[in-house]
């Protein structure tokens, strides 16, 4: 085995379009692991941490293109071949745009009323500044930006009625124009405002699969509820909203904000004039306040939202099989595997009052490769650095995720596994497909473990929500309905094996 790393000076790619190709070279025979970065200091710093920075990768500089390839040495040459192929097909143009297109070099160019920025962290707020004194809107998708100069851009924006959303924005729907990750879902009256990627397409996507639609979805970024940050972004955005005509109900989601934040954003929501329901996870559940309604889930937010918008959503029961064989005390073990972070949070704050789970960095950096799984309940987000680390995420590529799945079915511990399934724009073409025969083998036999899915997409979405599910269902999964069912289903489970034994 070795690594092999291929500097492309001045080659810079979409962060999503590198994790693709990541993915695609990962696959390659003979490759252990493949990696694709901008050679910023941080991306050196993970390539260093993963054992891919090679000499020559520590010499390029930010504007650099590294691909990182570690394997058997005859596969390094193909694969980095095969790397530039890909990265040359996503750059050539597509044959629609005319005989001569116009290809914009920098904003200055570009007419436009949002600008989406997904350049390297330390260059990020720069363009982003740029955009908003040419009067546009921006969607940073870049992560990495510090928390200074998130202020300052969100404080422009303000200044000049205009949105910042991000830094580190994974979710967003414009006018019916899907941003980063995000689904298809259908028009209609509720708008939707988060800091959580994963949170917004869980809330969206039940609102249209119980029949109701969205006007505009709004990620403001994980640090906008902050103490730092003061809720800027969420703010104007229900400023926004409050006079959009397409909009009755809005739908904030959030881990829980700082206090003073909270109450600044309660305040202003009671004072919009419409219906508002604030998920704030794991907080206190607040009752209604005026117009403004504060739950603690997912599926309560979609539920009270689709309510205020007149629609009717259905019951939805968790009720656990009694006749399940018992394990005899060895199976008796949690391994909630997530790609969302945000559903590993809401899992946590619903099951750590009723379960011991296993400490924050229980699971060692190294551990994606050979997994020791602790003797407690364990809620993982695999989308976090320490999991991701020279990897693209797993709503993406599958493979970490896959190594851990395989450790938790082979534990003879485990009881019940959770799973997430998330479709829409930039996740993965099947990622059912991708974990159902790993999950077949795991349910196979007598004493197998009980694997919990939930897929959060809709039936328009292109991997197809029908197939999807029933892909799992082939495969000897259990469907819970949503993130929130999954976590009172494996509640019940839990509970029952404690009363058997």
């Amino acid at each position: 085995m070795a690594t092999r790393c291929a500097i492309r000076p001045g080659a810079y790619f979409d962060s999503v379009v590198l994790m693709r190709v990541a993915a695609e070279i990962g696959d390659l025979p003979g490759v252990r692991i493949a990696s694709l970065v901008m050679a910023t200091p941080a991306n050196k710093a993970v390539l260093a941490d993963a054992g891919l920075l090679t000499a020559d990768a520590q010499a390029a500089g930010p504007s650099d293109l590294v691909i990182a390839v570690d394997g058997d040495d005859e596969a390094l040459d193909s694969a980095i071949a095969a790397a530039d192929e890909a990265l040359s097909a996503r750059g050539a143009p597509s044959g629609d745009d005319g005989p001569n297109p116009i290809r914009p070099r920098s904003l200055a160019q570009v007419d436009a009323g949002l600008a989406l920025i997904s350049t390297p962290g330390r260059y990020a707020a720069a363009e982003a500044m740029k955009a908003l004194r040419r009067g546009m809107s921006v969607f940073m998708f870049s992560d990495n930006v510090p928390v200074e100069q998130e202020c300052e851009l969100k404080r422009e924006a303000h200044a000049r009625g205009l949105l910042v959303m991000g830094p580190d924005c994974g979710t967003a729907l414009v006018d019916g124009v899907p941003l980063g990750f995000a689904n298809n879902v259908r028009r209609g009256n509720i708008a939707l405002v988060g800091a959580s990627g994963t949170g917004l397409q869980q809330v969206s996507t039940l609102i249209h699969r119980w029949g109701g639609g969205v006007s505009q979805i709004v990620g403001v970024g994980s640090r906008d509820l902050s103490a730092e940050v003061g809720g800027i972004s969420m703010i104007d955005t229900l400023d926004a909203l409050s006079s959009d005509p397409d909009t009755g109900v809005i739908v904030l989601v959030s881990k829980p904000p700082h206090p003073r934040v909270a109450a600044q954003v309660l305040e202003r929501s009671e004072a919009v004039g419409k219906p508002v329901v604030a998920a704030f996870l794991g907080g206190e559940r607040l009752g209604a306040r005026g117009e403004v309604e504060v739950v603690s889930t997912l599926e309560d937010a979609a539920r009270a939202a689709l309510v205020a918008a007149g629609g009717s959503p259905p019951e939805v029961s968790s009720a656990v099989s009694t006749d399940r064989p018992s394990h005899n005390g060895g199976r008796r073990l949690l391994r909630a595997l997530y790609a969302g972070g945000t559903f590993a949070y809401e899992a946590k704050a619903l099951l750590g009052p009723r379960i011991a789970l296993a400490a924050d960095g229980a699971m060692p950096a190294g551990a994606r490769r050979e997994p020791e799984l602790p003797g407690e309940h364990l809620v993982l987000d695999l989308g976090a650095d320490e999991f991701t680390v020279g990897r693209p995420h797993p709503m993406i590529d599958p493979a970490v995720r896959l190594e851990m799945l395989r450790a938790a079915g082979a534990d003879p511990r485990t009881l019940v596994i959770v799973l997430d399934i998330v479709l829409g724009h930039g996740a993965a073409a099947d990622p059912a497909g991708d974990l159902a025969p790993l999950i077949s083998s795991i349910a196979a036999g007598d004493d197998a473990p009980e694997i919990v899915a939930f897929v959060v997409g809709t039936d328009a979405d292109p991997q197809g929500l029908e197939r999807q599910e029933a892909t799992l269902r082939d495969a000897g999964a259990r469907l819970a309905a949503s993130s929130t069912d999954a976590a009172r289903l494996v509640t019940g489970i839990l509970a029952l094996e404690e009363a058997v034994l």
